[in-house]
């Protein structure tokens, strides 16, 4: 299948399963406690993916100027949630007080957006260099759209907004994700550039982000499904590679 059209196809899954993340939460008889699965096997497979698959791609692609292209992904991440996005995790937010301001629940959508907007950058991009690279940063990406359009949701519903502009925000993040797939299918001449910027942002979300909330659970299970995480990603780049 051509890498672009099948890129926009995963795509819309992706913007998909960031949708059905934002159905859970509005939906009360749904449990929620196996997102916090979601979230640490997607911090294990999206940080081993990034650093074993997609920044290795980089560098080959880019040289130093892709180390550095890395490091600028992971930097924009870090200026917006510590600048424009006031502090918030993965999961249900249950402290509305924080959230009663408008200006609050926009900066956290925006800085989300810009998440998405880059997964869908990297999934095109993948496909751009090869099938195999397209296939498992789609399935890193995957991994964590669940959480990503429930916390969204929750924020939303934090802040007083209905149950129904709750959900569309997490519509908005999968349009966010569509539109990534679609810049990147639109520049794919520049994916020497997107590859390493959507590298540096995946590391950061998944180190920065998710891995944190793995911390915050007591005990060693959620920490083991990392370690399954990790061990998943290296299981299939054996599988594919033997072949």
């Amino acid at each position: 299948m051509n890498p672009i059209l099948l890129s926009i196809l995963l795509g819309l899954t992706a913007a998909a399963a960031n949708v059905f993340g934002g159905a859970v939460i509005v939906q009360k008889h749904w449990e929620r406690n196996y997102l916090r699965y979601f979230v640490a096997l997607g911090a294990g497979f999206m940080l081993a993916t990034a650093l074993v698959e997609m920044v290795p791609e980089s560098l080959r692609l880019a040289g130093r100027t892709g180390a550095l292209l890395v490091l600028t992904g992971y930097l924009v991440v870090h200026f917006f949630e510590h600048t424009i996005t006031p502090h918030f995790h993965y999961g249900e937010e249950t402290h509305s007080d924080e959230y009663l301001h408008s200006h609050r629940r926009v900066s956290i959508l925006f800085g989300l957006m810009i998440h998405t907007f880059f997964d869908g950058i990297a999934i095109t991009a993948g496909f751009l260099v090869s099938p195999w690279l397209g296939w498992i940063i789609f399935l890193a990406i995957f991994l964590h759209k669940i959480p990503e359009g429930f916390t969204v949701t929750s924020v939303m519903l934090a802040s007083g907004l209905s149950k129904g502009r709750s959900w569309f925000a997490s519509v908005l993040l999968g349009a966010a994700t569509l539109a990534g797939v679609l810049t990147m299918a639109i520049g794919r001449h520049s994916v020497s550039f997107g590859l390493p910027v959507a590298a540096g942002v995946t590391i950061y979300v998944a180190a920065s982000d998710l891995i944190p909330e793995v911390n915050r659970e007591p005990g060693v299970k959620m920490a083991l499904v990392v370690f399954i995480g990790v061990a998943a990603m290296f299981a299939l780049d054996r599988l594919v590679h033997m072949r």
